[in-house]
Formats: C-alpha cells, structure tokens, sequence
C-alpha cells in the first residue's frame, strides 16, 4: 500500500482522534449524544466544529487520492501532497482548538489546494 493511502487512512482517523477529547471531558449522555454536543462551549465545541469539518473535507480528499494513482501520476508527488494534507489538518485542528480562526482559515486553504494538486497531478 503506498504512503498516500495510509494517508487516506490517517484522514479517516482524524475526525475521531479530533473529538474524542472532548467527549471524554464532557457529561455526554450516550441516549443523545448530538444534544449533548450541540450544548458544548470553549474549545469542547470547537473540537466538534474541526471533527466535523474534517468529515466534510475527506470525501475530496480520498477521491483526489485514488483518481491520481489510478491516473498513473507521480507517485512521489501523490505520497507528497497527501503527507501534506494530513500535516496541514493537524495544524488546522490545533489552530481550532487554539481559537485562531484567521490562522485556521488560511491553513485549511492549504489543504485544499493540496487536493487541487492531486486533481492536477491526475488529470497531466
């Protein structure tokens, strides 16, 4: 399995890896666990918003992954890009939970334009 494809994997981990500290710091009652989230504040709810943008940004992400290297491209470009992407949201997760939304905002620009390389990557 190529580096780019753990990468696939590491980015299905991090919504999980994104939110269990604040779960296991809050009273979450498991019957209603999305109520239970919705009443969170701090960096609690701000761990929840990054969880949930990482859900919103793997889809693009695996799919750019997979059509590269179906597409034959570099795959030292491929394992670079995707190594990026994961790196880049970790550091949009820090940047979340630190309250830096400026910082986040820019850093999760670098995200996407690592999934518009791999997009590149493919379609040359």
């Amino acid at each position: 399995m190529t580096f780019a494809l753990w990468m696939v994997l590491a980015a299905i981990l991090l919504p999980y890896l994104t939110v269990m500290p604040a779960k296991v710091t809050s009273r979450i009652d498991n019957h209603a666990p999305r109520r239970d989230m919705e009443r969170m504040t701090g960096w609690q709810q701000r761990m929840d918003w990054a969880h949930r943008n990482h859900f919103e940004t793997f889809p693009a992400f695996a799919a750019a992954v997979i059509i590269a290297q179906m597409q034959g491209a570099p795959q030292g470009w491929v394992d670079l890009l995707a190594g990026l992407f994961v790196l880049v949201r970790l550091a949009y997760t820090a940047c979340y939970a630190a309250d830096l939304p400026s910082l986040r905002s820019g850093i999760w620009s670098l995200g996407f334009l690592c999934v518009l390389g791999l997009f590149a990557l493919a379609a040359l």
